[in-house]
């Protein structure tokens, strides 16, 4: 396939699949940013190998792993995950890889600007670069996304709807000389989508400045899984009461999954799950309502085996289960 660099995604027939379309692998990172663990890497590590451990039952998984990272990785890994070794500067593969697309068969990718979340960490150069460098691995077309993106503020329905925060694509630490049309544009351009449904912000104390894959996610069945608090005091809950409404607004049935009672400043999210090929992955927190929350989550997603991971080790860092995962739709 030859794609000119006039060409967009959209004009081209692709559209970013929704998260259970056939998956031909799940990309991942290997911690490495030291500053951000606080009890150390180890923990770290042994959190992100369970959960590639837990994908691997159910698709490839690749594992992206500094030189000097490569050996710890293959070996707490196992031989169930692939390792790829390659630069890195951080560990959230949803926010480095490109956005991939479809189109009858043929995979391509968007490899958006990346900033670090607004210039939170640096340095950041290697991870600006990894969607490349990926894309030029599997030898898939790569288009050029034309403003900052992390793949975790976005997430598709598959039948032209993107759902995203106003909180983090309009903020003035992404895209400070565009306007919300122009974002707009962008991503129907890009993601071969018709429609984009705007919450307003994300949960309370996210560093990614409100990313949607700790707030909402689709179903197949087109409702929209929201986080939602059961204290009408806790610092979310009118957000995600306004949330809510948007999405009756435009027409959603919503399917309240609650938030872990005990979050202690941290951004703990059940939404924050990863679909797999007849699997799902879904945190745990050593919480009153994680049984209850994979429950609901299951029911959304039905006919699938559930896996349940220790996510407490990964929010330490900043995200979660969703945040370190990246699924390539599978191909011809």
């Amino acid at each position: 396939m030859s794609v000119t660099p006039d060409d967009t995604p959209a004009g081209s027939g692709f559209a970013m699949p929704p998260a259970w379309a056939p998956h031909a692998r799940t990309w991942m990172a290997w911690p490495c940013r030291k500053e951000i663990w606080h009890n150390g890497l180890v923990p770290a590590w042994r959190a992100y190998a369970e959960v590639a451990r837990a994908i691997a039952r159910f698709e490839p998984v690749v594992m992206a792993a500094r030189p000097e990272d490569v050996e710890e990785a293959r070996a707490l890994c196992g031989p169930s995950v692939d390792i790829w070794n390659v630069p890195l500067d951080d560990s959230w593969a949803r926010d480095i890889a490109p956005v991939f697309i479809a189109r009858d068969g043929a995979v391509a990718g968007v490899d958006w600007q990346f900033n670090a979340w607004g210039g939170k960490y640096a340095p950041y150069s290697e991870d600006a670069h990894f969607a490349e460098r990926l894309l030029v691995r599997q030898g898939l077309d790569c288009f050029d996304g034309g403003m900052v993106l992390e793949g975790g503020a976005i997430v598709s329905d598959g039948a032209g709807t993107l759902m995203t925060t106003e909180e983090c694509l309009l903020n003035p630490n992404r895209n400070p000389g565009m306007t919300w049309a122009q974002i707009e544009e962008q991503l129907k351009g890009n993601l071969g989508v018709t429609r984009i449904l705007w919450l307003g912000q994300g949960l309370a104390g996210d560093e990614t400045d409100g990313h949607v894959d700790n707030v909402a996610c689709f179903a197949p069945g087109g409702e929209v899984l929201l986080a939602m608090p059961a204290d009408s005091g806790d610092p979310s809950f009118a957000v995600m009461q306004e949330n809510k409404a948007r999405l009756r607004a435009a027409g959603r049935l919503v399917i309240e999954v609650p938030l872990p009672a005990h979050r202690a400043g941290l951004t703990r999210s059940y939404i924050n799950f990863a679909v797999a090929n007849g699997g799902l992955v879904i945190p745990t927190f050593d919480d009153p309502v994680d049984d209850e929350a994979a429950a609901i989550i299951a029911t959304a997603f039905p006919g699938r085996t559930i896996a349940q991971v220790d996510a407490n080790p990964i929010v330490v860092g900043g995200g979660g289960i969703h945040c370190i995962t990246y699924e390539e739709p599978k191909g011809r």
